[in-house]
Parts: C-alpha cells; sequence; structure tokens
C-alpha cells in the first residue's frame, strides 16, 4: 500500500457524547486528509452530531441499534439518557451491539476500527484481519497511573493507600491522589461495569490487547506519560494533537438569548461554569457551587444538570437565590454552545470539571481556569493542570473531597485578580499554551504524522 492511500476507518466509542464528539472531531481532521471514516453510533447520538460534520462525503453515519437492557428506561440509548448509576448498564447494551458490529465490519472491511471501551473489539478484528486501535480521550497521565502492568504487578485488590502513590517508574513522583479520591479509584477498579465485567478488566483488556494506542492529545503538554504507557505497554503511541474543533460554519452563532444576556456585561468579567452533559451533583455540592458564585458578587452563568433527587434545576436552587441574582446571575439546566460562550469577550472566568474536552476547548480561550473535578481522570488532569503546568487554580477540598461556598469563592477571587500573584503566573502561562495550541502548524504537523503511523499499523503483518 502507497504511503499516500486513502484509509477506510471504522469508529465505534463508547455511548457517551464525552466521548462519540471528540471522535467526531477526529474524524473530521482525518477526512480533511482524505481519509473515509464510517462512525457506528446510536440514533439520538447521531442527530447531534450530524451538524457538526464537516465532510459528509466521507464520514458516514451508521446507525446502530441499541438493545433494550432491565433496568434502562425505554428508548435510552447513551449515558447522557440516564444518571452515573445506570450507565453500566448502557454499557452492557453497548456489548450486545457486538453480532451487529462484526456483520458491519464484515461487509464494509475497513482497515482498522478505533474504539476505546468496546474490549471486545480486537477479537473480533483479529479474526476479520482488521487493525484494532485504542484512542483514549482519558489522558495518558491518568492511564500510566492507574491502568499500566507496574499497577497489575501489585496485584488485583489495591487500596485506597496503595493509589495514593503512583507506580513503579511513573515520571512524576509529585503527582498522587488524596485519600479520597484513592477510595473512590480503588472502588471504581472493582465495580462491575456492563456485562459482569469489572471496569479495571474492561479497560484492562482493550489497552492491552489493541494493535496500537493513541491520545488526542500532544507531547509538549504529556510526552513523559506518554512515553512511560509505550514502555508499559510495549505498543506503539500515537498522539493525534489536541484536535482542536474550531468552529468554521459561519452561520453557527450563539443563541441570541445568551448572546444578549452576556452582552450586558464588560469584557472579562463573567464566571462561566460548566460540567459537561454528564455529571450530576449531590444536593450540597450542587448548593455550595451556586452559593460560592453568589459569593463571588460576579455576573456567573452556570449550565449545570439538576443535582440527584430533583427534576429542575429551579426547585434544586438555594431559598431565595432568584430573586438575589436577578440580572447579574443566570443557572440553567439545559445544554449550551460551550465553545461559543468561551469565545464570548464578557467571559473571563471558566469553573470545569476537567473533562478533557472542556479544558481543551479552555485552553484556547482567554478565560481564566477554576478546576473543580469530580472523579477519575479530571482529578489528575486537574493535578497537571494546577501544580505542574500552572494554568489553573485548584478549588480546595475537605478530607471528605468536599468544597464550599467559600472555596468556590476564594479560587474565582484568584483568578480574575490581575493583580494577584497567583493569577499572574497563571495568566502567562496559559497564553503561552494558548498560543502553541493555536498554532496551524502544531496541529498539521501532528496529524500528517498521526496518518503516516496509522498507514504503518494497517500495513503491519501480525
Amino acid at each position: 500500500m502507497a504511503s499516500s492511500s486513502p484509509l477506510h476507518i471504522a469508529m465505534y466509542p463508547w455511548f457517551a457524547m464525552g466521548h462519540q464528539t471528540p471522535f467526531l472531531h477526529l474524524a473530521n481532521k482525518l477526512a480533511k486528509k482524505g481519509h473515509k471514516i464510517t462512525f457506528f453510533t446510536p440514533k439520538s447520538a447521531q442527530s447531534k452530531l450530524e451538524p457538526f460534520n464537516l465532510y459528509p462525503q466521507l464520514i458516514t453515519f451508521i446507525t446502530i441499534k441499541v438493545p433494550h437492557v432491565e433496568g434502562l428506561p425505554l428508548n435510552a440509548e447513551t449515558t447522557a439518557d440516564v444518571p452515573y448509576p445506570l450507565h453500566p448498564h448502557i454499557m452492557t447494551a453497548m456489548d450486545l451491539t457486538q453480532p451487529d458490529i462484526e456483520t458491519h465490519l464484515t461487509n464494509l472491511k475497513p482497515q482498522i476500527v478505533f474504539y476505546d471501551f468496546t474490549h471486545w473489539i480486537p477479537s473480533l478484528t483479529k479474526r476479520l484481519g482488521i487493525k484494532a486501535f485504542h484512542y483514549c480521550i482519558i489522558s495518558s497521565i491518568m492511564v500510566g497511573y492507574s491502568l499500566t502492568p507496574a499497577r497489575y504487578s501489585q496485584g488485583n485488590n489495591l487500596t485506597e493507600f496503595d493509589l495514593m502513590q503512583p507506580p513503579y517508574g511513573y515520571p512524576d513522583s509529585s503527582i498522587r491522589l488524596h485519600s479520597h479520591e484513592a477510595k473512590a479509584l480503588a472502588a471504581m477498579r472493582k465495580n462491575t461495569f456492563g456485562s459482569n465485567v469489572l471496569f479495571y478488566d474492561r479497560q484492562a483488556i482493550a489497552l492491552n490487547e489493541a494493535d496500537a494506542l493513541g491520545y488526542r492529545t500532544c507531547r509538549e503538554i504529556e510526552g513523559p506519560y506518554l512515553d512511560y504507557v509505550q514502555k508499559q505497554f510495549n505498543k506503539s503511541v500515537l498522539t493525534s494533537g489536541p484536535v482542536l474543533q474550531i468552529l468554521e460554519n459561519p452561520n453557527y452563532v450563539l443563541d441570541e438569548k445568551w448572546a444578549t444576556w452576556l452582552g450586558g456585561f464588560k469584557a472579562d468579567s463573567v464566571v462561566y461554569c460548566c460540567f459537561g452533559s454528564e455529571c450530576t451533583l449531590i444536593p450540597n455540592q450542587f448548593q455550595e457551587l451556586i452559593l460560592g458564585l453568589e459569593l463571588s458578587g460576579m455576573p456567573f452563568f452556570a449550565a449545570l444538570k439538576p443535582p440527584f433527587g430533583f427534576a429542575t434545576i429551579e426547585e434544586a436552587l438555594p431559598e431565595g437565590l432568584a430573586e438575589r441574582i436577578k440580572g447579574r446571575g443566570v443557572v440553567y439546566g439545559g445544554w449550551v454552545q460551550q465553545q461559543l460562550i468561551l469565545e464570548h469577550p464578557s467571559v473571563g472566568c471558566f469553573i470545569t470539571h476537567c473533562g478533557s474536552g472542556s479544558l481543551s476547548e479552555a485552553l484556547v480561550n482567554k478565560c481564566q481556569l477554576v478546576l473543580l473535578p469530580n472523579f477519575g481522570d479530571r482529578i489528575l488532569n486537574a493535578r497537571i493542570m494546577a501544580n505542574n503546568l500552572k494554568v489553573g487554580v485548584e478549588v480546595e477540598k475537605d478530607e471528605d473531597g468536599l468544597y464550599t461556598k467559600d472555596s468556590v469563592c476564594k479560587a474565582v477571587s484568584i483568578v480574575m485578580d490581575d493583580e494577584n500573584e497567583t493569577s499572574k503566573t497563571v495568566r502567562a502561562n496559559h497564553a503561552k499554551i494558548r498560543e502553541m495550541l493555536l498554532n496551524k502548524d502544531l496541529e498539521s504537523s501532528y496529524i500528517d504524522n498521526f496518518c503516516k503511523k496509522l498507514q504503518e499499523i494497517v500495513e503491519k503483518k501480525n
């Protein structure tokens, strides 16, 4: 095969929009280089993704029928349709699509399949003579910390005390989990996550049996951790770059309602808070967050899901808050156009749960970062951003992992005060990384090299 020959790539990401969307962003970058993409996705996700397909002549969606699993509401297809405790049932439903995926792959004959949570893809593709590529939107920092063979060698029953320390050979001994974070990770490793498969086993199989591993990052940020993962798994590790979806559609504009509201405030004055489409807070933490925003005295726009036990945002708000914040604060329970909000001149601060996608979108904009991770890879993402790169301020929590209105207000006050020494450091470092990420040569070189390496993987004999 000539090195310039277009590839036919199939993609089957986990049924969560936080995974589906980054896969589509990458599909757009690969299609721009002439590669053909077949994207398997449920119907509800497809309707959300289609407006962002920039190359419909090369990117084809194939709708996957999601089998019903007992315990799920009828027509539930993605994690956005159910609360977090039901996510394992969505995984079980995704596992049950294996026969359909096998039929499609047999008929379509792509050369390589990109996947993440479907740990059965490598055994399936091997039978069909197709390569399996584990593309991870979670950082190599987290994978290296929690899922490498260095962790396996410690045994299956790792305690919170084991997980408070990085594994042997980890590039940075200063990166570690607090007690409550390690305890949650230890429990999560032992949780069943679909089809009676432990979460830890699902991830380990998906990584170990892949033909190669890929990460949505750049070596300038995660270089030592990428090298560690490559050494640990003894596989090629490819980097696609951060795959920034710079909005190219001039008709895609911010909803007039939000454009008008944000336009009523001066530049860099509004605090924007959003925890993604899947993060649901407990009522106490929801209220402390909102009260912290109120306490800051700054205009704010919070886009959050109703907390556990509440059907709407309005009924969950602290008593009397709606009147107190009238004219300067909005708490909204629906989906918002985050990229466009972050670009708005009036937005000066972003309180984020530290999901990889949100961090990428934030780093290419000028708003300052307040880091409020809740679980999993987001915690280590926050540590890197606050302690290593020093581009944001993490909200202080107590020994149980809880924050208060005062700790939220304190973090916001620090980053919004351009005379504060910490804020000066954060702003300078953020500006440097933003300039690097927006360099067109950086993205094109990463994608070109990524495509070249994919060709080599496809051509490599088993």
